[in-house]
């Protein structure tokens, strides 16, 4: 009799917690979630992972944020106008909130990191803090608001993942997918505060992005960005315990080229996109990668910051221009045509007119394809906050951010108008903003790509797009 307790308890204990998951989907039944994201895709990603867990308690999404009864909105704090934002939005919601006094407000990601209760204690404007490594927490923290309190989970963690955590696709076109491949950053550039609202870097197992991707193609989704803050610096390694079980390789590891390669193989018809890229990290195996699968995308997303060796090492950037321009070269060589796209940060702690010409020179030299570009925004608590004096005048500032953007806007043109009398092998993603008549979807190398609808083709499909012309954004062809 006593050989069959163990059993018995649990199954019992089985029962219990069965019990308990079924009592709390009840209690969040129609319960109505709204999700607004800001900021980089790796927000965007978190967002379905949150969406993943409360409709998993048996919440219900809505569109509408008038109609929700949990509001969450999922901030950046990259720069200084983005909490700007978020502030106004949050202002909006609390005038619904007047409206519907049982609604809870919550602000998710970097943002909360950072201000953490300031925004209980200062804001008045949430109900709920939730930093990006306590998302599990959510359905606690819910109840403690239900409960008339206010709630704040912000602790960091060098160990959370989301793996086993299916993301439901938000404003999906069932065609494009986010797979998150790993969390938080190392690098501590002088100007970021990534590592600070998002902690240490932690890669995902090899096995739960194969399945997640395998199960996104299987479900027709024929395009995966792969994210992390630094995808370069992915190296998943077993822990000794686990190598009897691990078949994917051996106790080495994987690093990001052989995880490339292995999201490749899932299917020729996946493409496989990703970012970001580190200058310092990007390593000639990963490139050949590329060059080896068709479907891997011709297209790296490579941010300089700054076209200075004094400025790069005053950003703690790792490298220098002459490094930056190495890599550059091997792309060149390994991947011909491939496409180039960065980041460009104007005025940062005392550059000088010199240094500024040296970024507009190393964008003549590459000639990005496309471009994120920024005035300096500090940052409170960063390294750059703490050890320079942000001085360059703003008026400054934007005339060098202006002269950025206008050479970038005429290189952009260049590499558009390259692809003329091409043939450009396109997956459609719907219809052009701008007329019914139009698909519209993005070539190997990441240019939106415009052409007539045709009754052979759906979203969704590969076509073979002649470019008949561009604008400065956009190329304009026909299905051949």
């Amino acid at each position: 009799m006593d050989l069959l307790t163990p059993d018995k308890t649990h199954d019992e204990s089985r029962q219990g917690e069965a019990m308990m998951l079924e009592q709390t989907a009840e209690k969040y039944n129609g319960r109505k979630l709204y999700i607004e994201s800001y900021g980089c895709a790796m927000n965007f990603s978190d967002s379905e992972i949150v969406a993943s867990i409360l409709l998993d308690k048996g919440f219900e999404t809505t569109k509408d944020y008038n109609n929700a009864d949990v509001v969450f909105i999922n901030t950046c704090s990259i720069r200084e106008n983005a909490e700007q934002r978020v502030r106004n939005r949050l202002k909006e919601f609390t005038v619904a909130k007047v409206k519907n006094p049982g609604m809870i407000v919550g602000v998710l990601g970097c943002m909360a990191e950072r201000l953490k209760a300031k925004f209980l204690e200062e804001e008045k404007l949430v109900d709920v803090v939730v930093g990006p490594d306590a998302y599990r927490d959510l359905p606690n923290l819910i109840d403690q608001v239900d409960d008339g309190q206010k709630a704040v989970n912000v602790l960091l963690s060098r160990e959370e993942t989301y793996a086993d955590i299916n993301p439901v696709r938000l404003n999906t076109n069932g065609i494009n997918a986010f797979v998150s491949i790993m969390r938080g950053c190392d690098n501590m550039c002088s100007f970021c505060v990534v590592p600070f609202t998002r902690g240490r870097e932690r890669s995902r197992d090899p096995q739960s992005i194969i399945k997640e991707c395998t199960d996104l193609f299987n479900q027709g989704y024929r395009e995966v960005t792969l994210l992390g803050q630094n995808v370069d610096s992915y190296k998943w390694k077993p822990e000794v315990t686990e190598a009897a079980e691990i078949s994917i390789n051996d106790i080495a590891g994987v690093n990001f080229a052989q995880l490339l390669e292995m999201v490749a193989l899932i299917n020729p018809d996946l493409r496989v996109r990703f970012s970001t890229s580190h200058p310092k990290d990007i390593t000639d195996e990963v490139l050949y990668a590329i060059a080896k699968y068709e479907n891997i995308c011709n297209y790296i997303h490579l941010p300089v910051q700054s076209g200075n060796s004094r400025v790069l090492d005053l950003m703690n950037r790792t490298y220098d221009r002459e490094w930056y321009m190495e890599r550059v070269n091997a792309i060149r060589r390994i991947i011909p045509g491939c496409a180039i796209s960065t980041d460009v940060i104007a005025g940062f702690c005392t550059e000088t007119e010199e240094e500024h010409q040296e970024t507009l020179s190393m964008m003549d030299f590459v000639q990005y394809d496309y471009a994120y570009m920024f005035m300096y925004s500090e940052r409170p608590g960063t390294l750059a906050a703490k050890r320079y004096a942000d001085d360059i005048p703003e008026a400054v500032k934007n005339r060098r951010l202006n002269e950025i953007v206008n050479k970038q806007r005429a290189h952009s043109h260049l590499r558009l108008q390259e692809q003329v009398g091409k043939v450009q092998r396109v997956l459609i993603e719907g219809f052009s903003k701008k007329s019914n008549l139009d698909y519209c979807g993005r070539s190997n190398n990441n240019a939106m790509v415009v052409f007539p609808v045709s009754e052979n083709y759906k979203p969704g499909q590969y076509v073979n797009v002649l470019i008949d012309r561009c604008t400065t954004a956009t190329l304009i062809g026909r299905v051949v």
